[in-house]
């Protein structure tokens, strides 16, 4: 089901695609070139409260990887993040915001080392492969760069666990959150990590080969049965009360990652070489004039936010919300915005500028919501 998509070689479908057509997808978009589901259950609600019971399994190709092989690959990695990569173990995945020579955010990956001169970003929707081309490059590094033929799978939800351990092995509980581990399957050895984009728990198998993707579908399908699996996707009402932060939507190249609220990954003191230092200690110590926070505002429950929605304070713009959605667990409308300064302080009083000029009163809230 690809109908408003004009289909063409631009547009890649995933090796699972075929199946989350069998399960009835509501609809997709696309994220790096790829097709990736929106919807499965008739509506966004009914998703999230399976989600937070059960076990689901998402079609996540879309994380597609840059892969960097070679000596200088641990430099040009470290050049391309603030955070601090020195002390990372082989095996251990790390949350990285990659910034650039302004301060400017390009992405916010999950880091995986494989080894020492070995590594795997897991991108969100922009053209890193050729960034990093770019940077090794011009700094003349020894470093292979590729986009491998890998595509993750998710199982997410809290009988993800049971059911991994079910299909591959009790061993897979002993893996630690953001680390990852080998399974076996069907005669090949393939990298399964402890994270996903929920806050429900789960795993993602970074399935190598795509010709393994349908018979990886229907084994974990089989094995899901008892555990009330069905095909899902990230949930926007779990990703907003969760305070996850996606690309393109809560931040571009033009925000930083002090005001995104990712100051914990930017090392400011340490002796750390990379390629944003200069611009982020000087954004460091003139302040952040905003800052990434939650907006809880009035009912009834809000349309779907597909142009950001002003958001004003004594008569003055001072934010805009980019995504929003009514929470069942919290029985509000939640979104999230950068706030001015003057107006980011939790419970300060807002008004939301909606579509057909509707005012709804809101107030500041911290991340996360729950």
């Amino acid at each position: 089901m690809t109908s408003g998509l004009q289909m063409s070689r631009r547009i890649r479908r995933t090796p699972y695609t075929t199946r989350v057509e069998q399960n009835n997808v509501r609809g997709f978009t696309v994220v790096n070139h790829m097709l990736l589901p929106k919807a499965f259950e008739p509506s966004v609600e009914d998703d999230y409260w399976h989600l937070k019971k059960h076990a689901q399994i998402w079609d996540v190709s879309t994380q597609r990887q840059v892969e960097l092989k070679g000596p200088d690959a641990a430099k040009l990695v470290q050049m391309m993040t603030p955070r601090k990569l020195s002390k990372a173990r082989v095996g251990q995945c790390l949350y990285v915001p990659l910034v650039d020579e302004t301060g400017g955010m390009i992405n916010d990956p999950v880091l995986l080392k494989l080894g020492n001169d070995h590594f795997w970003l897991s991108i969100a929707d922009s053209d890193v492969l050729l960034w990093a081309k770019g940077l090794a490059t011009g700094a003349k590094f020894d470093v292979k760069i590729i986009e491998p033929d890998v595509s993750p799978l998710a199982i997410q939800g809290p009988k993800a666990e049971d059911l991994i351990a079910k299909l591959f092995g009790e061993e897979v509980r002993a893996i630690k959150f953001f680390n990852f581990g080998w399974i076996d399957f069907e005669g090949t050895k393939q990298l399964i990590a402890r994270s996903g984009f929920s806050k429900q728990g789960g795993f993602e198998i970074y399935l190598n080969g795509s010709n393994l993707g349908g018979r990886l579908w229907d084994a974990v399908w089989d094995a899901g049965q008892e555990f009330n699996i069905r095909a899902g996707c990230p949930n926007l009402i779990e990703r907003i009360e969760g305070g996850l932060l996606s690309y393109g939507n809560e931040f571009t190249r033009e925000n930083n990652p002090l005001e995104c609220g990712l100051v914990q990954y930017c090392s400011l003191d340490a002796p750390v070489d990379y390629l944003a230092k200069d611009a982020l200690l000087k954004i460091h110590e003139r302040g952040i004039d905003r800052v990434m926070r939650g907006i809880l505002f009035d009912g009834p429950a809000c349309p779907p936010c597909g142009e950001p929605w002003p958001v004003f304070g004594n008569h003055t713009q001072i934010g805009q919300i980019t995504s929003a959605i009514w929470s069942p667990n919290l029985n509000q409308n939640i979104g999230l915005s950068m706030i001015e300064k003057a107006f980011w302080t939790e419970g300060q009083k807002l008004q939301i500028c909606m579509p057909e000029s509707q005012i709804k009163n809101g107030t500041v809230a911290l991340l996360p919501f729950v």
